[in-house]
């Protein structure tokens, strides 16, 4: 399930601006941690097996810590800079573990702009609640209008 999310498209290196930010938000489904471990085959029982995972140090299933950082991607290919923006990069530090059922709220921010080799800086932060459970930060290549 998707919540308050910012319209999708392209902000050209153009017009992006320091601290210019985009969001979304989601809720992590037990369908959605399931389809991740299929796509990446990383079946590890900590996300998906209750029994295995709750004598883990998590006490509980938690989701890949991948897919949480799926939604920094999102944000950064759908809405900042958006579609056509190249990954060059991305740092992580995973904060806290995300269970199913738990609303994650992804952010990215402009930190740093280099018009001329279309490079930006990013900082990328995903919370649950007030908890931070994902930051870092991301360097892309931004799409032109000169480059159309």
């Amino acid at each position: 399930m998707m919540l308050d999310n910012m319209p999708r498209g392209t902000i050209c290196i153009e017009d992006l601006e320091i601290g210019m930010k985009r969001d979304l938000t989601k809720q992590i489904t037990d369908e959605d941690i399931e389809k991740f471990a299929e796509i990446s085959t990383d079946h590890n029982p900590v996300h998906l097996d209750e029994d295995y995972a709750k004598d883990s140090m998590f006490h509980g299933r938690i989701a890949h810590g991948m897919l949480v950082a799926g939604l920094i991607s999102a944000v950064i290919g759908e809405q900042l800079p958006g579609h056509g923006t190249i990954y060059l990069g991305q740092t992580l530090k995973f904060m806290a573990p995300v269970r199913p059922g738990d609303i994650v709220h992804a952010e990215v921010e402009v930190l740093e702009i280099d018009h001329k080799k279309r490079r930006v800086r990013l900082a990328t932060v995903a919370k649950v609640g007030d908890q931070v459970v994902l930051k870092g930060e991301a360097n892309v290549l931004a799409p032109s209008r000169k480059f159309d």
